[in-house]
């Protein structure tokens, strides 16, 4: 038995908690959450069932904890999980799971479905099957502070590039203000047209805010990897920054899987409360627009209609301030027949973007979303999520659709009234 096997058998082993061992115990196979699964409902193929993506876990949860489990392992009628079956997961765990968590939310009895599958993940991670992107881009962030491992120089510059489109003046590492901003890799490296929107409606709005060149970025591919220990030092930087600074309000970017990891997942992993309170950048912009500082002119007159990213929406709660900011700067919104808690995944969440195995299958997933687009005859997709964003555009362009991508935060930005000051 190889070493990263074992470890990956005692992960699994130590992983099974209350919770775990409540939802096998309960679970009635009646497969219901494979209707809710876009990789089920888009291929037919029953093992992209969600609860057969942890059937390893179950095995082990059956033999090692429960009477009929250790009598039929005595008897062998029960064999042991092998290598074989951890390599065979990887595609039910990794390559095939967005984590979207609509699984969890149709579950009859209740079982979070996500859960069970993100503490499969911290198995395979342990056993060193993990994917190798994956891998790739939790060194580069605990080396860099980056996912796609940009340094901070590279930042700065697209802040100066900001500061000179805009003749607003950008602060890194100013104490004191009213909030700390971090962006995933993908804002920096491909929409940071947000950088410049941000610095034009905060200072219309009379906010202040900084970047930190301790932690800027909020992705952490420790989350999707299932490996704790990572995503607690990813968080733990943040923590620090917020509180060298001496910020209460910590700004999570258009970034689904970010705004999980630091606003609902970090201090149960760093095991301890934060000093601060953390927000989507929506659910700010939702804020100043309630308070009145947030005041737009004009309004698309094109159908447009809205995606909801997954771990936002479903899974971390957002679901109406992006129909606030929406109705202040379209005439002509039109929701999705699924939207909002019930949206279905866009096929690139949850670390899958990254696997080049996993494209082949993500372009097969999206007919449900370029379905979706397709039925209400728009011209524009918002959303609020750059993996979201980029796997729109993907999936749009690969389907010879004209419908165009667009971030919220840019719209709202176009269309900000500005207000002269006395």
């Amino acid at each position: 038995m190889s070493t990263s096997f074992e470890n990956g058998i005692n992960t699994l082993k130590e992983v099974i908690d209350a919770p775990i061992a409540a939802y096998f115990s309960s679970c009635t196979n009646c497969g219901i959450c494979a209707q809710a699964c876009i990789f089920h409902t888009e291929t037919g193929d029953p093992k992209y069932t969600p609860i057969r993506r942890v059937e390893p876990m179950r095995r082990i949860w059956e033999q090692e904890y429960t009477l009929v489990g250790k009598v039929k392992k005595a008897l062998g009628l029960s064999k042991p999980v092998t290598q074989q079956d951890l390599e065979d997961c990887v595609e039910l765990a990794f390559e095939s799971c967005t984590t979207c968590g609509r699984c969890s939310m149709v579950c009859p009895v209740g079982n979070d479905i996500v859960y069970m599958i993100r503490r499969m993940r911290e198995g395979l991670t342990a056993a060193g099957l993990a994917p190798k992107s994956l891998q790739e881009a939790a060194v580069r962030t605990l080396e860099k502070g980056s996912v796609m491992g940009f340094p901070m120089k590279t930042l700065e510059a697209m802040v100066k590039a900001a500061e000179k489109e805009t003749g607003i003046d950008i602060n890194i590492d100013k104490p004191d203000v009213d909030y700390l901003l971090l962006l995933s890799s993908a804002e920096v490296m491909q929409f940071n047209e947000i950088i410049a929107s941000l610095a034009i409606i905060f200072k219309e709005a009379g906010v202040t805010w900084t970047f930190s060149t301790l932690a800027h970025e909020a992705g952490n591919p420790g989350m999707h990897m299932g490996a704790s220990d990572i995503e607690a030092q990813m968080i733990n930087r943040i923590v620090q920054a917020a509180e060298e600074l001496n910020i209460k309000n910590v700004i999570s970017p258009e970034c689904g899987h970010a705004y999980m990891a630091i606003r609902w997942e970090g201090p149960n992993v760093i095991g301890r409360p934060y000093p601060f309170k953390v927000f989507h950048i929506i659910e700010v912009l939702d804020q100043l627009r309630e308070q009145g500082k947030l005041k737009t002119t004009g309004c698309e007159s094109e159908r447009i209609t809205f995606h909801d990213p997954c771990q936002a929406a479903r899974r971390g709660g957002v679901n109406q301030p992006q129909r606030n900011l929406l109705n202040m700067v379209s005439s002509n919104f039109i929701e999705m027949k699924d939207s909002m808690a019930c949206n279905w995944c866009c096929g690139g969440g949850g670390g899958m973007n990254t696997i080049e195995k996993a494209e082949p299958l993500m372009a097969k997933v999206f007919n449900r979303k370029r379905t979706q687009i397709e039925e209400l005859d728009v011209t524009t997709v918002v959303t609020m999520c750059a993996t979201c964003r980029n796997t729109l555009e993907e999936g749009i362009e690969n389907n010879n659709m004209n419908v165009e991508v667009v971030g919220l935060t840019e719209l709202v930005a176009n269309h900000l009234l500005k207000e002269k000051k006395s």
